[in-house]
């Protein structure tokens, strides 16, 4: 068993407020017997007095019997249904368990309530505030910052030997490349990576001539004289530059036509011819068993961990400006854009259901495995310190209505005689 914790300081205040109604409920019962002995056996208006006060302090007797006997035996007499809570607070914290989930873990009550809530629209209006669109920049950034520092290279390295690598092998990866270039030329993704690779080489081969007729001359023969080899690494240095020029000036070359069919080729072969398909499986599997990839795997996910840990980092960084500005304008969408908060209260709301119908049970069983956990004694004592205070109205007013009934009861005896 474990014992309840709770808050000293309010329990304090809890437990003085709870012995003041009980003086109270007591005060009450007190008067009424006072009154009662004094009034015995007094006939006329002091008869009704009389009858009142017997019958309040029947009704306060009966109704301090009934609270008490919710939390303990009253008068410590071990009469049967006395003490509720320690004996049966298993049944009640069963009872309490499906009490919730029947009246309000159900998919009618959860969407209602997020209807109600309108939570789309509260978020727009806190995040319009700009110290609270920066705080939750901040937050995040912290978090993300401190995630990705953790994660080591062993992490890493466990994740692609352990989980993707062996996936890669087991995938043939052939048809796969072959669909994703096939749908790469038909949306014409090669054109714009040729442009740029031809601006490029343009540009390079113009600020480098010197290199190109060196390499050239290197390969000249032997017995050519120097004057000759100069003349025609030169030349062929002005073919190359035109060659490329022209390329990139003209969209229907040969040369980009005969890329693009070699690409098809390709596309095509990977996904239909066995021989192709087998080169591809075996030169994927020469990469994989290649330790450099692993190895520049991880240096790749490192370079990528200093740049964005340094740029989450940065509170004025241009990357930290821009989540600011987005998480801005996404708060001006929600406050203007009535169709974006619908859509967005109706996900969260099936977020919610969802997350009750599957785990709903699991969170009311809490209820009853907490309570099972509790001593019965302190638990009582517990509940009765914070909701004791309200019980002991039912003393007062059981002391109250007694007495008015016992004076209507005395009347009808008397009308009647």
């Amino acid at each position: 068993m474990s014992l309840m914790v709770g808050d000293p300081v309010a329990d304090d205040v809890r437990r003085t407020a709870l012995r003041r109604m009980r003086s109270v409920a007591l005060g009450l019962l007190l008067l009424a017997a006072v009154i009662y002995l004094i009034t015995l056996g007094q006939d006329g208006f002091l008869g009704f007095v009389n009858s009142g006060a017997e019958a309040s302090m029947v009704g306060a007797i009966a109704d301090w019997f009934a609270v008490t006997a919710i939390f303990r035996h009253p008068l410590g007499l071990p009469i049967p249904h006395t003490a509720l809570i320690p004996k049966r607070k298993d049944e009640l914290g069963r009872g309490l368990e499906e009490f919730v989930g029947e009246n309000f873990l159900q998919e009618e009550v959860i969407r209602d309530r997020m209807q109600v809530a309108d939570v789309s629209r509260r978020v727009g209006r806190w995040l319009s505030e700009p110290d609270n669109a920066r705080r939750v920049v901040d937050e995040l950034s912290l978090i993300a910052a401190t995630a990705l520092s953790r994660v080591r290279d062993e992490h890493v390295a466990a994740l692609f030997s352990e989980a993707l690598f062996p996936r890669l092998r087991e995938e043939s990866i052939a048809p796969l490349l072959g669909g994703l270039l096939e749908e790469a030329i038909d949306d014409d993704l090669q054109r714009g990576l040729v442009d740029l690779a031809l601006v490029e080489l343009h540009a390079w081969l113009l600020a480098n001539e010197e290199t190109v007729t060196d390499v050239l001359g290197e390969r000249a023969p032997w017995w050519t004289p120097p004057a000759l080899n100069d003349r025609v690494a030169s030349r062929i240095h002005l073919e190359l530059v035109r060659w490329v020029e022209d390329i990139r000036e003209d969209p229907y070359h040969r040369a980009r036509a005969a890329f693009d069919s070699m690409l098809v080729t390709l596309a095509t072969n990977l996904q239909e011819d066995p021989p192709t398909q087998e080169r591809a499986e075996r030169l994927k599997e020469r990469l994989l068993d290649h330790p450099q990839v692993l190895a520049s795997s991880i240096s790749v996910w490192n370079a990528l961990r200093r740049v964005l840990t340094s740029s989450l980092r940065d509170p004025d960084g241009a990357l930290m400006e821009r989540i600011r500005r987005e998480l801005s304008t996404f708060a001006e969408r929600l406050l203007d854009d009535e169709e974006l908060r619908n859509r967005l209260d109706g996900l969260a709301a099936d977020a919610a259901v969802f997350a009750v119908d599957r785990y709903g049970a699991e969170v009311t069983a809490i209820i009853t495995h907490t309570i099972q956990r509790w001593d019965g004694k302190e638990a009582a004592r517990r509940i009765e310190l914070h909701v004791g205070r309200d019980l002991q109205f039912i003393r007062i007013n059981g002391t109250i209505v007694g007495g008015l009934v016992g004076v209507f009861i005395h009347a009808v005896t008397v009308l009647v005689r």
